[in-house]
């Protein structure tokens, strides 16, 4: 039978480590919350539209801080909130995804992140121009409402920017209807060739209120022009806004079709692919 002073002090030494590891527990919660809050960001890429680099499914750690202190740069692949809520990306998130959106602001409640390359900065000027090894066919496929095929090279201020000599894109959204984001808000007044695709996407996004709130007010009037000779949009990128496209054009939901990004949107950029295991490293 043991003595009674033995007891007591075998029964202090479990309260001071249950204590102890209550307190590490305590301390890992905190750390790992500020860490969070303000270091890494975790996404689940809902679609193809960075395909090769980045493919559907993949979840990634996102570096936070870089972008705290400074601008993203043209090219750079960036991870943002979406400005509207995606239903259809929302319901692909799983348990962990909800879990570690649990520390959100309140403003992107609800929403889901898109990771696409940053094409746009507040000031610019953008445009899709028909690129070098198409150019016998230009007057042809310039005829044509909407191109889906990429033959269109990116031009930011009448240039092309370092690093997209070999980027081809679709002329569609909004390089291919001036209207376009007035008729994704309001697909039942919309005049467009794009109207079975606006009536069909109200089933999946809730637009209309980043529309009225955000792009409206800008005047889109004065930053969506086209050009009457070439039959070109020009679009001018607002202050505090920018502009993001995929590198897969042809199945990239991006700025071409729901506009311009406010800049407390951005999040960071992907740094590291935590799933699938196959995959596991670093995502560019």
């Amino acid at each position: 039978m043991k003595a009674p002073d033995e007891e007591k002090k075998k029964q202090s030494r479990l309260t001071r480590e249950l204590s102890e590891w209550g307190k590490a527990l305590l301390y890992a919660l905190i750390f790992g919350t500020i860490i969070r809050l303000f270091v890494f960001e975790t996404m689940m890429v809902p679609t193809g539209s960075m395909i090769p680099s980045i493919e559907p499914g993949d979840r990634l750690f996102v570096e936070k801080v870089t972008y705290q202190f400074d601008n993203p740069d043209y090219g750079d692949i960036v991870v943002f909130w979406v400005p509207f809520k995606d239903l259809s990306a929302m319901e692909m998130l799983g348990p962990f995804d909800r879990f570690m959106d649990l520390l959100s602001p309140s403003e992107f409640r609800g929403h889901v992140k898109y990771v696409k390359r940053l094409v746009g900065m507040p000031g610019d000027v953008i445009e899709l121009e028909v690129a070098p090894e198409y150019e016998d066919i230009a007057s042809d496929i310039l005829l044509l409402p909407v191109d889906e095929q990429p033959r269109y090279r990116l031009l930011v201020n009448g240039t092309v920017p370092d690093g997209f000599e070999e980027l081809r894109y679709s002329r569609v959204g909004i390089f291919a209807d001036p209207e376009f984001f007035f008729g994704l808000a309001y697909p039942d007044r919309a005049v467009s060739v794009y109207r079975n695709f606006f009536i069909e996407y109200s089933r999946y996004i809730e637009y209309r209120e980043f529309y009225d709130k955000e792009l409206a007010p800008l005047g889109l009037n004065e930053l969506i022009n086209v050009d009457t000779a070439t039959k070109s949009v020009k679009l001018i990128i607002p202050e505090g806004f920018y502009f993001f496209m995929g590198d897969n054009t042809r199945n990239s939901f991006d700025s071409r079709f729901f506009g311009f990004v406010p800049e407390r949107n951005i999040i960071g950029s992907p740094m590291l692919r935590i799933w699938p295991f196959s995959r596991f490293g670093p995502s560019l």
